[in-house]
């Protein structure tokens, strides 16, 4: 007699939202759908979003979408490096062809860095040897010819086809524009834009790169940042200070932020301060089994190279079987299953 579940439209969840045994509402969708439920949908919709009135008074948090923003630190790296973090950033991509609220949309890196171009070749390269899934969420297609308005120059790493949506990269967008339709709303595909920020140093443009991420990308829900462990004790304490300065629910160092979310532990969910009149990402976190009354945010860290191959990583050989066998393994638990996953995961 604890939970109940139940299927339908928007006819269902209007009826649960306003039914008088319902005390409290949570959500995850996009911010549209936090509009639609908090303030309604009829004309007065609008006035009482910009009065902050909300026409539904209960206790209602979110977790909602995010321009997750990908920030390369400048540093020594080897070839071997470059093409471990292509494969990284490709699978924040690739993964559930993008249409998850944790993919990588947004690729930050510096300007006279020399391995910037190796980089994006890596990635380009990673991408187009992947195979296109279909662009089952809706609307998507439609948006995508959207994105390829306003940006012409898209690099697709595959041919267009009907139902599916080529893996995507937008590269040198110009930092400043702040209403760039990839930096001022989440595009729930897989696009991933790319702009370069400048700075003398990795300190500097670590401190411009967090300034930018702040300011100018939409939403708090989470963000990665990729660091080789020479610059992180070249920039020392610094690195810690970007971290916290860094305004997202969860910050992934070296790991993509997915972890952060499949830990469980950790808490989930955007940035703190959020009105309801301008959600964003969201309010109130999941997750969080330790029960910290008022987290900020949970920082997951990670080493720089990880071997064998991540079981997560689009490239993975293995990956699949990864996964079903997990699934199983929740649902019917013995040694012998999680001694097969492993060395299904091993061998990459």
């Amino acid at each position: 007699g604890y939970l109940r579940t139940c299927t339908g439209g928007a006819e269902v969840g209007e009826y649960l939202c306003q039914h008088p045994d319902v005390d409290e509402v949570h959500l995850t969708g996009s911010d549209r759908t936090y509009d639609a439920i908090v303030f309604g949908t009829s004309p007065e919709a609008v006035g009482r979003k910009k009065k902050n009135q909300p026409r539904l008074t209960k206790r209602v948090t979110a977790e909602l979408g995010n321009v997750t923003p990908v920030i390369v630190v400048p540093g020594a790296w080897s070839e071997g490096d470059v093409l471990f973090h292509a494969e990284n950033i490709a699978t924040q991509v690739a993964n559930n062809c993008g249409f998850n609220c944790l993919s990588g949309r947004v690729l930050v890196m510096p300007k006279k860095w020399r391995e910037t171009p190796a980089l994006l070749d890596a990635i380009r390269a990673k991408l187009a040897a992947l195979p296109q899934r279909a662009a089952y969420y809706p609307g998507a297609e439609a948006r995508y010819c959207q994105i390829l308005a306003a940006h012409p120059e898209a690099q697709p790493a595959g041919p267009r086809r009907d139902g599916a949506i080529p893996y995507t990269l937008i590269p040198g967008i110009d930092p400043r524009d702040k209403e760039d339709p990839c930096f001022a709303a989440e595009c729930f595909m897989p696009v991933l834009a790319q702009t370069t920020l400048p700075g003398s140093s990795a300190a500097e443009y670590l401190r411009n790169a967090v300034e930018f991420c702040n300011a100018t990308l939409w939403g708090t829900l989470c963000a990665n940042l990729i660091i080789h462990p020479r610059a992180a004790r070249e920039i020392g304490r610094e690195l810690e200070d970007a971290i916290a300065d860094l305004r997202y629910g969860t910050v992934a160092v070296n790991q993509w932020v997915a972890m952060g979310y499949a830990w469980g532990s950790t808490s989930w969910g955007a940035y703190p301060g959020s009105e309801p009149s301008d959600i964003q990402s969201g309010t109130g976190a999941v997750h969080n089994t330790f029960l910290f009354d008022k987290p900020e945010k949970s920082v997951v860290y990670g080493p720089f190279r990880m071997w064998p191959k991540p079981p997560w990583f689009a490239t993975h050989q293995g990956m699949s079987r990864v996964f079903s066998g997990a699934t199983e393994l929740e649902s019917r638990p013995s040694l012998a299953k999680a001694l097969a996953i492993g060395l299904m995961a091993f061998r990459g």
